[in-house]
Parts: structure tokens; sequence; C-alpha cells
């Protein structure tokens, strides 16, 4: 894993570097998520879909890991939809002023 800015490179399953924005990174029962949305397509990822990592330190680098439980996973995605949400009502409120 490689991160420039707001910008991630993982390597899909195949080990081909994929490119993702970090759309939003947040916590959530005391354990760190992010929201990541692909720079150009990637198999399996819709174009209006963000692909949910649990985010973890080890040795000084950020690693990114799949949620694996199903349940934790729709937790993990509400959290970011009501995120999102507020997020994007606060950028246009400010746009409004």
């Amino acid at each position: 894993m490689e991160e420039q800015g707001n910008l991630v490179t993982l390597l899909d399953p195949d080990g081909k570097e994929c490119e993702f924005d970090v759309l939003l990174d947040f916590d959530y029962e005391g354990k760190r998520y992010a929201a990541l949305l692909p720079t150009e397509p990637v198999e399996g990822i819709g174009e209006d879909e963000v692909l949910l990592l649990s985010v973890r330190t080890e040795k000084g680098e950020t690693v990114f890991d799949p949620i694996e439980n199903p349940i934790l996973l729709d937790e993990v995605f509400h959290e970011f939809e009501e995120l999102f949400e507020e997020m994007v009502s606060e950028d246009e409120e400010a746009e409004d002023e």
C-alpha cells in the first residue's frame, strides 16, 4: 500500500496496482475505517460504489484490511452514509454563503 496525499495505491488479488482516492476516513466503535473511491474503473467495484476497509498501523505503515464480517460491514456502511451526507450538506451550505 502506498499513500500520496489523499490517494492510495492498493494491489488487487492478481497483484495489479489500483489507485484510490480516500473519500472519507472515520472512526466507528473504536476502530478506524476508510471509504475509498477508485480513480479509474476497477473490476468488481461499480461506478457509484466505494470500497470500505479497516485501517491500522503496523510498523509505522498504514495497512488497509477488508471488513470480513457482513454485519460489521453493514454498520460501517451506514456510518459512512451518515457522515458523507453531513459532509455534503456542510459543503452545500458553505457554497450558499
